[in-house]
């Protein structure tokens, strides 16, 4: 369903945006532009006096708190390199921002994420980030499953994958809430806040 509305209190939700994940190259949109579209919806959002949430994967230098459960793809080994999970400089250094911190897919899930955002009033979330199949389409669910109103920025998220992006974006979301670009969000925020 395209984005039709967004209510009073919308809360931007950017996810895992940091120099580790960045770093991929992004299908089908280049992890670049994606930090760019959301950079110029955190800018709108924070100049219309709405929250920005910056969430941010991390997990302990050794892998000890890493999800448990067998499953039959690889997880990363070793230790990550210094500052992989420091969010990007370009969405940094607002300290009116909500920051939030999490070790699984979802960032509803361990975190206080839904705290944050009841605690604001917030019934609405837009959300952006990388990666489409995992990362956003989690937190889409939890915060669908929470309550909430969930707008997709389609253009603003890629993938690892072009054929799971298309699977989140065409199957999942619709089910879940609005989908809209970055262009659509912006031009429709600037309209109910006039």
């Amino acid at each position: 369903m395209p984005i039709t509305t967004l209510d009073p209190r919308t809360a931007l939700v950017v996810i895992d945006l940091q120099n580790g994940i960045l770093a991929a190259p992004g299908t089908p949109y280049p992890t670049a532009d994606v930090l760019a579209r959301t950079v110029r919806l955190a800018d709108a959002f924070r100049g219309h006096g709405l929250p920005v949430v910056l969430v941010r994967v991390t997990g302990a230098p050794d892998g000890a708190d890493a999800v448990p459960g067998r499953t039959e793809a690889s997880r990363p080994s070793g230790a990550r390199p210094a500052g992989w999970d420091r969010l990007a400089d370009e969405l940094a250094g607002h300290p009116e921002d909500i920051l939030v911190t999490k070790r699984n897919w979802s960032a509803f899930y361990g975190t206080d994420l839904d705290l944050h955002l009841r605690r604001r009033g917030v019934t609405q979330i837009v959300l952006t980030g990388v990666a489409t199949s995992i990362g956003v389409e989690s937190t889409a669910r939890a915060a669908h499953e929470h309550g909430y109103h969930v707008t997709l920025a389609t253009d603003a998220m890629t993938d690892l994958d072009a054929d799971a992006h298309r699977n989140s974006v065409e199957r999942i979301f619709p089910r879940l809430g609005e989908t809209g670009t970055t262009a659509d969000i912006l031009d429709l925020l600037d309209k109910t806040r006039s």
